[in-house]
């Protein structure tokens, strides 16, 4: 063991290390941010070498503490970090920073084995998902206990994540649920791209924390022994989260660029490169040179880790069967299989209604099925357990009252979701994912299994009017890589849809789900895990639809097969599972015939589906009217659609 003198002398070398290296990567890639590693090293070193529990032989060991740096612009601090500490980012990646292939992204990309537990970059995401790590901590131990489940997340956050209104909603729930196991610390640089913070930022955080119900402590970020002290108090309060203020200068150390926005988003220079080294006692020209002493230094550290690691599988081991059996079938789930309440054909239900009727089978079938909504559970139709809801009092509980914070309930569901062991939903009207569109698009890049559900998915829910009225919303949401979006007809589709949303480990699945009641039509097993399949057979025509629209499409094709047209009717609920599909089940699904699309939204992409044919859909924001009175306006009846469809072919 080190002895005080010696520690603080490796502290120090380590802390120059980071620096050097971060200079060295920027400057080498000709981009990159230097300020906030070089700003951050002390805060860095000391939390890694002497709290932090994480093992980098075991990445994704389950009861690691959870590490993540929001302000992402500063990802050379992480990486020199998980190098320094022997995660597997070689020399060679931090040499090949921000290129092509590298794992040194410009901005931290999730890779858990590499030891980076998400992606940040767009400011405040990396805080609210912290927040939902620190959920799944706490819901986690209170079901299985502190002896399997004792983590905590540490997070790295700056002036631009306390900007982005996210911060304020995810923080106001982290302090309402009292999550203790949560600290962050604050890099309180007063410096941003433009310049000083002054021009923009003059509140007080810490009162704004205090407000919200956070500890908050305020520290030398450039004194370890002072940073020390307040994550050893942080660590102690375990009944609400921390915010640790850091006063730190930017491009600490920098002759010339320190405290300056230059040093920000932009190489130092070889210049100041040089004076910083030399100031450092390194060698002047030696570029990405570490001390083989620090690598030492960082081995003995995160001998914590393993020991915490070992002792935690002894545990896991004596566990009882009934606490082990849970433990796995949390963290190893199964392919799910609904069978669901038994939808008769012809009855009438809404498919937020029918999504409802599942989630009791869900919560038995999948223990780690947890969630909620954005103050609107009771229209969303999403509640697990009747009367019960996630509190101080109750963590073990799975209904999360997220309430009106449709960001911070995305952001917290990524969370839980690349924490593991939890599969975590967030459910609002389908007009106010537009308030959660940075989570869900953060959600597809890492290709976590988040579930969102969006009901109330088209004009049709009436009165409530054109401010609540989806448009352009499937459009827009098709159009993001890597989600799956699904719009079931009618209540044997949304069976089939929760099975998908919840056997898909590598992305998120988004349910698009009616207000108003559609007919249940005769089950077509498999239809819709091959993305669109057909429910009416015809020769003439192929009407493809989604949603609601296809018992509308059904009701038009009865009205041309009396005009002497045989009409082909295709449900179509996921255009990505469809379009994946061999091409010669495309064909045969779509068929030869002359097709028309029918939709209650904007028309923008149906011409990858029906070529040059008939786009029906709406390319106008709604109005408030009954939804009956608002089909017949906007021409979605089906003698409305076998008019416009029969004008179109000139009979």
């Amino acid at each position: 063991m080190l002895q005080d003198g010696d520690r603080s002398a490796m502290e120090q070398l380590a802390v120059d290390t980071i620096k050097g290296l971060a200079m060295d990567a920027v400057q080498r890639a000709n981009s990159g941010h230097p300020g906030m590693p070089m700003g951050m090293a002390e805060i860095a070193v000391t939390l890694w070498t002497r709290f932090i529990e994480v093992d980098p032989g075991d990445p994704t060991w389950p009861d690691r503490d959870r590490f993540v740096v929001s302000n992402g612009h500063g990802s050379m601090l992480l990486y020199s970090l998980l190098h320094l500490a022997g995660f597997p980012l070689t020399i060679d990646d931090l040499k090949s920073f921000r290129q092509w292939g590298s794992h040194t992204a410009g901005h931290p990309e999730i890779d858990q084995e590499l030891g980076i537990e998400m992606t940040t970059g767009p400011l405040g995401q990396g805080f609210g998902s912290g927040v939902g790590m620190a959920l799944a901590e706490t819901h986690l131990r209170a079901r299985l206990g502190p002896d399997l489940v004792d983590h905590r997340v540490f997070g790295f956050v700056s002036d631009g994540d306390l900007m982005e209104g996210i911060s304020s909603e995810t923080a106001s729930l982290a302090g309402h649920f009292g999550l203790g196991r949560l600290i962050y610390l604050y890099d309180d640089n007063d410096i941003s791209i433009d310049g000083s913070t002054d021009i923009t930022f003059g509140e007080d955080v810490a009162r704004r924390f205090d407000a919200a119900r956070w500890h908050t402590l305020k520290v030398d970020g450039h004194d370890r022994e002072d940073v020390a002290t307040a994550l050893r108090a942080a660590i102690a309060q375990e009944d609400r989260p921390t915010l640790i203020i850091c006063r730190t200068h930017i491009a600490h150390g920098a002759p010339n660029l320190q405290d300056t926005a230059a040093a920000h988003g932009q190489p130092l220079g070889p210049d100041e490169v040089r004076a910083v080294k030399e100031a450092m006692g390194f060698p002047p020209d030696a570029e990405f040179w570490v001390d083989p002493k620090v690598y030492d230094f960082f081995t003995e550290a995160m001998e914590r880790g393993r020991r915490a690691n070992a002792k935690w599988r002894g545990r896991l081991g004596e566990a009882d069967a009934e606490r082990r059996l849970l433990w796995d079938r949390l963290h190893e789930p199964g392919e799910v299989h609904l069978q669901g309440p038994g939808f008769a054909p012809g009855e009438k239900l809404a498919t937020r209604v029918s999504s409802g009727r599942l989630f009791g089978e869900i919560a038995e079938k999948v223990p780690g099925f947890i969630g909620g909504a954005a103050d609107l559970a009771a229209s969303t139709r999403t509640v697990i357990e009747e009367g019960r809801l996630f509190s101080v009092d109750d963590p073990a509980a799975r209904d999360i009252p997220f309430g009106v914070r449709e960001h911070a309930m995305g952001t917290v569901v990524n969370g839980m979701a690349v924490h593991g062991g939890l599969r975590p939903y967030g459910a609002t009207f389908f007009v106010f994912s537009d308030y959660m569109r940075p989570a869900v698009r953060l959600s597809a890049l890492m290709r976590a299994p988040s579930i969102w559900v969006w009901t109330h998915d088209s004009v049709f829910l009436g009165e409530d009017g054109p401010t609540h009225q989806p448009i352009e919303h499937l459009a827009s949401l098709r159009a993001m890589p890597g989600l799956w979006v699904i719009r079931p007809a009618d209540a044997n589709e949304v069976v089939q849809a929760w099975e998908i949303a919840l056997n898909r480990h590598d992305g998120p699945v988004a349910l698009i789900l009616t207000r108003q009641g559609v007919p249940t039509l005769d089950p077509v097993p498999g239809g819709v895990s091959r993305g669109g399949y057909v429910v009416r057979e015809g020769p003439d025509l192929t009407l493809v639809a989604t949603g609601s629209e296809v018992a509308s499409a059904l009701g038009a094709a009865q009205l041309l097969d009396e005009r002497g047209l045989g009409v082909r009717v295709v449900s179509l609920p996921c255009w990505e599972i469809f379009f994946d599909q061999p091409a010669d089940y495309r064909q045969e699904v779509l068929g030869e015939a002359p097709r028309v699309s029918i939709e209650a939204a904007s028309t923008f992409g149906w011409e990858k589906v029906v070529g040059d044919g008939l786009r029906i859909g709406i390319d106008r924001f709604g109005a408030s009217a009954p939804d009956g009175v608002i089909a017949t306006e906007l021409g979605f009846t089906a003698e409305a659609l076998a008019g416009r469809i029969l004008a179109h072919l000139g009979r």
